[in-house]
């Protein structure tokens, strides 16, 4: 009777594949009830302070008859989409940003806060779970650790060449990921995101009384909401990068491998 075949390792850990989804959730209703928070007052300042007269480095421009974005001094026209859209009714609204891209679809800053706050404790404690449980199951250090051969620069320019071809998988054995994504998600895993919880922790008036110095580290409130915006942005290229890559290499395979783990429909263990 032959030796039984050896079971193949996941892909995916469970915990991996759980904070992925939950991660993904929370995201989603943390940038739209952000997005509605932000309709509030649609301007970006540097600094501690920032209102209607001061000079805001970016800004949602709306009235009756104009949308537009502004950064610095340039402007970017948006009716139609951003500061003036037409509502289901086919009203004119001049909020920032529209009903679609908003929870609740209407505006309350209230509901948006309360969104936005219990989503976010979900959302940072999930984060600070799956860092613990990636280093306990060394998930961390097994497929994201950086070897030297993968910080040459030719390795660098051969993946980065690999992906211009639509070529996604690495070649190495045993790597579930490549330079590429590992430098991505080690720089959304541990910078951006924890960034994200810290700046938002230093817009929070209750924080600030009790631990003044998280603004002092980002220049003021109004430079922490700058930043917390910034990363807003960081996060949403991030998923259209990453969709893109997941539509290019192979949705069914890789999303089927995110729900179960590594296995592609059809397979078994001996």
């Amino acid at each position: 009777m032959s030796e039984p075949q050896k079971k193949r390792p996941m892909r995916h850990r469970l915990t991996t594949r759980l904070w992925h989804w939950i991660n993904a959730l929370c995201l989603l209703v943390l940038i739209m009830s952000g997005l509605t928070i932000f309709n509030a007052h649609p301007r970006l300042y540097w600094g501690e302070y920032g209102a209607v007269g001061d000079h805001a480095w970016a800004a949602v421009g709306s009235s009756q008859t104009l949308g537009y974005i502004r950064i610095g001094e340039t402007k970017f026209e948006t009716t139609g989409v951003i500061g003036n859209w037409r509502d289901d009714n086919g009203k004119i609204q001049t909020w920032a940003f529209p009903s679609w891209a908003t929870i609740p679809s209407y505006y309350s800053l209230a509901e948006g806060r309360r969104w936005h706050f219990f989503f976010a404790w979900l959302f940072s404690i999930g984060l600070g779970l799956f860092m613990l449980r990636s280093l306990y199951n060394r998930h961390i250090q097994n497929d994201l650790h950086i070897s030297a051969k993968e910080w040459r620069p030719s390795h660098i320019w051969s993946d980065l060449k690999n992906h211009l071809r639509l070529r996604f998988h690495p070649s190495e054995p045993g790597n579930i990921y490549n330079i590429l994504q590992k430098i991505t998600y080690i720089v959304i895993i541990f910078i951006v995101l924890p960034l994200m919880i810290l700046t938002g922790l230093a817009m929070s008036p209750a924080m600030d009384a009790n631990w003044p110095f998280l603004t002092d580290i980002f220049g003021g409130r109004q430079s922490a909401r700058s930043l917390h915006f910034i990363g807003m942005l960081v996060l949403l290229l991030f998923f259209l990068v990453h969709m893109i890559s997941l539509l290019l290499s192979g949705p069914i395979k890789n999303t089927w491998a995110m729900v179960t783990g590594g296995k592609n429909p059809g397979e078994t263990n001996a």
